[in-house]
């Protein structure tokens, strides 16, 4: 197996990272805690689009729960990932400390994203009337056939806290993600296989909100959530055969000691597969620019299984394109040839503002990694050993 150099993990971070901002020391903290303890804040912040971390890591409540109900890895990564940038709209960067969410407990999250129940069904599964709490609809079909889907398909949490001057820190708000089905996929009993329902996104939203403002009232009922800033943000989900993440749709603010929630703000982000015939309809430029970056180094090396990318937009500005290449090399002087093909390529092939990293790939593992930030003239290049 390869090792990772320091330099490639360095350069991992630097791919939505902007210039970094390191501290004097490491700084040790009081946690608020029922037995209160001493945690530590790192000296470093590799970036002001990440906050510092309060360590030890203790793993959200939820976090067993993520990979049943997400249906790609592509989703979990931008769910939790994108919910860290919109919290950046209420929460800075420079003043708050990040925590998994500690506040909704396992149980509590597994209770709400359940179905609402009937008294029949209540009684023929032997639930208590206490834990019918799920979020989701109550199913009245009959047979195979649902009647409604599962809107909600998961929950996530993320605490933000504040320092004070004797190095007490608090719980100063909470963000909270909801992952939305777009496609509602359910088993047939008779034979057990799996049909798929697609939902009109005007639908999920409408019923994402109603969910959101449900969510906002009971977490006020909780003692340690009834007086702190709330952001809710709401997630679509990419089908599960997808190569590309779903992305944040809306979300909302709930002001300190209110339940109310505030109007809801339009999040203008989507991910295209390039090459791919959404993104040729919507963003056709964008695709012939990446394609003659494709045809350049199918002509150079040939003996290839195919270069993808994956654009991130926000508007209809493209902001981000992680490209890969599979590809497979005879010797390690060959790889080093074409790894400084392509970043000449990089260079002139795609305009300044844009983010790009290519990473290089072959039936070993890793070959190499380029990356050339947004209105960077020199890209950081790094060969595997």
């Amino acid at each position: 197996m390869r090792k990772l150099s320091f330099l490639a993990l360095s350069l991992v971070f630097l791919l939505s990272a902007c210039a970094p901002n390191f501290q004097k020391q490491n700084e040790v903290v009081q946690t608020e805690e029922k037995v209160k303890g001493k945690a530590i804040v790192p000296k470093y912040n590799i970036s002001d689009s990440y906050y510092r971390t309060i360590l030890p890591f203790v793993p959200g409540e939820a976090r067993g729960l993520v990979v049943n109900n997400i249906n790609t890895r592509y989703d979990l990564n931008e769910f939790e990932m994108g919910l860290m940038r919109i919290a950046q709209n209420s929460f800075d960067t420079d003043k708050y400390l990040f925590q998994e969410g500690q506040k909704i407990k396992g149980k509590t999250v597994r209770q709400w994203l359940n179905r609402q129940y009937t008294k029949e069904q209540l009684t023929a599964n032997k639930i208590k009337d206490t834990d019918n709490l799920g979020l989701n609809p109550v199913d009245t079909g009959t047979g195979d056939e649902p009647n409604t889907p599962i809107y909600l398909a998961h929950m996530l949490e993320h605490d933000y806290l504040l320092k004070d001057d004797k190095g007490n820190v608090t719980l100063a708000g909470v963000t909270i993600g909801l992952a939305l089905n777009s496609v509602y996929y359910y088993k047939l009993q008779k034979d057990g296989d799996t049909l798929e329902k697609k939902i009109d996104p005007a639908e999920m939203e409408r019923e994402g909100k109603k969910i959101a403002a449900e969510v906002v009232k009971r977490m006020r009922n909780m003692n340690d959530l009834k007086d702190v800033p709330i952001t809710i943000a709401l997630f679509e989900q990419e089908n599960r055969t997808s190569v590309v993440p779903g992305n944040f749709i809306s979300y909302t603010t709930v002001d300190k000691g209110n339940s109310s929630l505030n109007d809801w703000e339009k999040v203008n982000e989507k991910y295209f597969l390039f090459p791919s015939t959404d993104a040729e309809k919507t963003h056709r430029d964008d695709v012939t620019m990446f394609l003659n970056f494709k045809q350049d180094v199918e002509e150079y090396f040939p003996n290839f299984n195919g270069v993808i990318g994956r654009a991130f937009y926000v508007g209809d500005q493209l902001q981000e394109l992680t490209i890969n290449i599979p590809i497979q090399f005879f010797g390690k002087t060959e790889g080093v040839g074409f790894t400084q093909y392509v970043t000449g390529l990089v260079m002139e092939r795609f305009p300044e503002y844009l983010s790009v990293s290519v990473s290089v790939t072959s039936v070993d593992g890793p070959e190499a990694l380029i990356v050339r930030k947004a209105n960077e003239t020199t890209p950081l290049v790094h060969i595997y050993k």
